[in-house]
């Protein structure tokens, strides 16, 4: 349930609420907004009748969430969450761009990969060191070794880092090295990964299930949020569907369902959606005219020749040109590109 309380209560009232959300069995969850501050009161709800809060003072009036994610919902959150990373922000009116390869596969690769991304306009650098592959004979990536490629790049450019975990065991590694910790599609409902990320304060960008529906999504949210982590992109990457012209279903849909459901950034994976390069601009197009809060593109000097996810990786200048592309739909409704930080141009 939500506890809204009134604009002129004092913190002294806003402590004793929340002591009594304690002492009921439930766990609270502040949001301070403009002109009010909710209390979220998380837990068996249902069980806890409305008036024991109705009653104490400062208390405005108190409403169930209807939604079955609390935290994520905007009858809880109203306004859409932002929160900064390395010199701009995600979420709000900037667009942010994230690109980079599928795998670090060298450090002459992720170098020249980062410095070219960087140019065209990308604001963060995404690249696998530990990389979930259909078959075990795949190229699995080159694990921490990668992790310190990515961190030399980010020296050299500024651009803070993207980077996938698979399992909790690899969380202290990536903590050492990762600004933002990825979830894969297929960690998705990897409830005990979920809960670990939950606990710590670093960024998490958590793609789409394979099959996953918009509320199940929401619900994987949930469990990151539930833990304290209030800093969670959602990552539309395309869907399973009967169609077999792309390798999944870029959910366009998806970008205004959740843009209404949950205050939470949106963003849009067009090269897992598409698995084709020449797709990548056209979607990344639609996505921002759709609403999406920024892009991760796969990008790589020789596609050709790539270990993972050449086919939909585009070479630097095909992707200095999606960003040009991108901009102007982005003007057209009002946004624009988040800017390069000027920390991030002297670094480079």
């Amino acid at each position: 349930m939500m506890i809204i309380m009134k604009s002129d209560a004092t913190q002294e009232q806003i402590d004793h609420v929340i002591e009594h959300i304690k002492e009921n069995g439930l766990t609270p969850h502040i949001s301070q907004g403009v002109e009010a501050t909710i209390i979220g009161a998380i837990g068996e709800a249902h069980n806890v009748p409305t008036d024991r809060f109705e009653g104490l003072d400062g208390v405005e009036m108190v409403k169930r969430i209807t939604q079955p994610f609390k935290l994520a919902s905007r009858q809880f959150h109203p306004q859409d969450s932002i929160f900064p990373l390395d010199g701009f922000k995600i979420g709000g009116g900037d667009i942010a761009i994230i690109a980079g390869p599928c795998s670090v596969e060298s450090r002459v690769q992720i170098l020249e990969t980062a410095q070219a991304v960087r140019e065209a306009g990308a604001n963060a650098l995404r690249g696998g060191a530990f990389k979930p592959r259909t078959s075990p004979y795949a190229f699995q990536g080159l694990g921490e070794e990668g992790l310190e490629y990515l961190a030399e790049a980010r020296g050299q450019t500024g651009m803070p880092i993207v980077a996938e975990i698979m399992s909790q065991s690899q969380l202290d590694v990536m903590l050492k090295y990762v600004d933002v910790l990825q979830i894969g599609a297929r960690n998705m409902q990897n409830y005990n990964l979920l809960r670990a990320v939950g606990e710590t304060r670093t960024p998490v960008l958590l793609k789409r299930g394979l099959s996953g529906t918009v509320e199940e999504l929401l619900m994987s949210a949930e469990y990151i949020l539930a833990g304290g982590n209030g800093q969670v992109m959602l990552c539309e990457r395309g869907i399973r569907t009967f169609e077999t012209a792309t390798r999944n279903t870029t959910d366009i849909n998806a970008i205004p369902v959740l843009k209404s459901l949950t205050h939470l950034p949106v963003i849009l994976d067009p090269s897992h959606s598409t698995g084709h390069a020449d797709y990548v601009t056209a979607v990344a197009r639609a996505a921002i005219a759709a609403g999406a809060d920024g892009l991760i593109i796969e990008v790589h000097p020789d596609p050709a020749h790539a270990l993972s996810d050449g086919r939909q990786s585009l070479k630097p200048e095909r992707f200095a040109e999606l960003v040009r592309q991108v901009a102007a739909i982005a003007g057209a409704v009002g946004r624009r590109i988040a800017p390069i930080h000027q920390t991030q141009l002297k670094e480079a």
